[in-house]
């Protein structure tokens, strides 16, 4: 989803008959099924880091997310994963804020799956701060504790610095994917132009990915 269209934008489009991995002949192809980036980003010694950058209103973000969640829990050792939440607009910026106060709880992955479910499902609207803080509720969190994290300078800052990460990367559109603070791919960009269903442009991305973590592994 666009930063700047957030229409269902892939919704109509039509299923094509290619497979879900298959990629252009030798390989991805720099600028058009991922980007270099003109200023490596520092990452942490030792690890090849993925970061999904995302926003849970998103509905290409919820599409690919059980794709995502089963590439994850085979990545080798030497890869590390992580969340990045977006803050496009005001609701997204809520939506970032309640991400991060979920991780300063330690509760983030226990209603994940629950928070996009409530939104692309059972449509529930969280666009002001009392919707948000209903919602976690609902889903069984402490109203109380998680308003005081939620209204904290912690994640704030924690905000904050998503926000300049996805600056760095240049994030336009969700889902993205950076890797090894060099790379930058999307089921968008992985598709190399051909019309695929959400199930099999998530398969691209993460096949490209697959590729550009090699690429860092190898220091090419």
């Amino acid at each position: 989803m666009k930063r700047r269209d957030f229409s269902a934008l892939l919704a109509t489009a039509p299923l094509a008959g290619a497979t879900g991995l298959a990629l252009a002949q030798g390989g991805p192809i720099e600028g058009r099924q991922y980007k270099t980036l003109a200023q490596p980003l520092p990452t942490a010694p030792g690890k090849i880091e993925v970061v999904e950058f995302f926003w849970y209103g998103c509905p290409h973000c919820y599409a690919l997310d059980p794709t995502l969640e089963a590439w994850r829990k085979g990545l080798p050792a030497d890869v590390a994963f992580r969340r990045v939440h977006v803050g496009f607009h005001a609701v997204a910026r809520l939506h970032q804020r309640m991400f991060y106060a979920l991780e300063v709880m330690g509760k983030e992955a226990d209603v994940h799956d629950a928070i996009f479910k409530a939104f692309h499902v059972d449509r529930v609207e969280a666009s002001d701060d009392k919707a948000v803080i209903a919602l976690m509720g609902k889903l069984g969190l402490d109203a109380s504790k998680f308003t005081d994290a939620y209204n904290s300078f912690g994640v704030r800052t924690k905000s904050q610095q998503a926000t300049k990460l996805s600056e760095a990367f240049n994030i336009d559109g969700v889902p993205a994917l950076g890797i090894g603070g060099r790379f930058l791919t999307s089921p968008g960009m992985a598709a190399g132009g051909q019309r695929l269903n959400e199930v099999e442009l998530g398969q691209r991305a993460l096949a490209v990915t697959d590729f550009l973590i090699q690429r860092v592994r190898s220091k090419a």
